[in-house]
């Protein structure tokens, strides 16, 4: 389970406001009102630890994760053992477990909820998050968002076909939606950059490893891809630097994938 980082940093509410979806850009002496920082909670989660189990009938959490940094974080269901969401630093987890707004309806079947990699959140708890719900329209609209995206990633994961590069660019157009509409991507030269080790693209989209492997490959050779670079967070790190390519790979049929030698 999650441990206790060290007491809440006195800029804790710049950080959320400067690099959180949910709390971008709001009022800082508004928010503080609302987020009193001796309720918020900042925790380390370490990869391969179950944080919660989502979606248990008539089971709430108690707060809301807000991601600060590392991850990222992931919902894996049963009995496939299949990734159906993956959150990075900027986005949330925990809204479909909560009793506010679409959380009261929109329900599912029990799958787990881990970080892959060390993560750095904060959780805010439950009550804080409903008077901010209560309280402000901007916030409202961004956590309504929140279950649309879900519900997104998971019908781009619905057209992961059993044909390889359409599968994997799938995931990657998922992703490249997901970070898009909240804000955190693409960087300045309209790359979009994951940290997303070949294990999770595998568990996304049926593939074995070797075939995910042979994929990227292929990707890099026609430039829609390219390998990590010394600066990136990662050796996991996959750089999508043609979206659009990407974009006409996820919706491709056999006969249209050039690069893919088998049919």
């Amino acid at each position: 389970m999650a441990s206790s980082a060290n007491k809440s940093s006195p800029d804790l509410l710049d950080q959320l406001i400067e690099h959180n979806y949910l709390c971008k850009d709001l009022d800082k002496a508004w928010l503080a009102d609302y987020l009193p920082i001796d309720r918020l909670k900042q925790e380390k989660l370490y990869s391969n630890r179950l944080i919660y189990t989502a979606f248990r009938p008539e089971t709430w959490l108690d707060g809301l994760y807000l991601i600060l940094s590392g991850g990222p974080i992931i919902i894996r269901s049963a009995p496939l053992d299949r990734i159906i969401a993956i959150s990075y630093p900027g986005g949330c987890f925990g809204m479909r477990s909560l009793p506010i707004g679409y959380g009261l309806v929109g329900r599912a079947f029990p799958s787990q909820v881990e970080a892959y990699k060390t993560t750095n959140v904060v959780k805010v708890p439950v009550d804080l998050v409903e008077k901010l719900y209560e309280n402000n329209e901007t916030f409202r609209d961004r956590y309504d968002l929140l279950f649309e995206l879900r519900e997104k990633f998971q019908y781009h994961l619905l057209n992961c076909s059993t044909y390889p590069p359409q599968a994997v660019a799938a995931l990657l157009r998922a992703l490249i939606y997901q970070e898009r509409t909240l804000g955190n991507q693409p960087d300045a030269a309209g790359a979009y950059i994951f940290d997303l080790p070949i294990d999770l693209i595998a568990r996304a989209c049926q593939l074995n490893h070797r075939t995910v492997e042979q994929v990227l490959k292929g990707m890099q050779t026609v430039g829609l891809t390219e390998a990590a670079k010394t600066t990136d967070p990662s050796a996991d790190t996959i750089r999508v630097i043609d979206p659009e390519g990407m974009k006409e790979t996820y919706s491709a049929t056999r006969d249209k994938v050039s690069w893919w030698p088998l049919r």
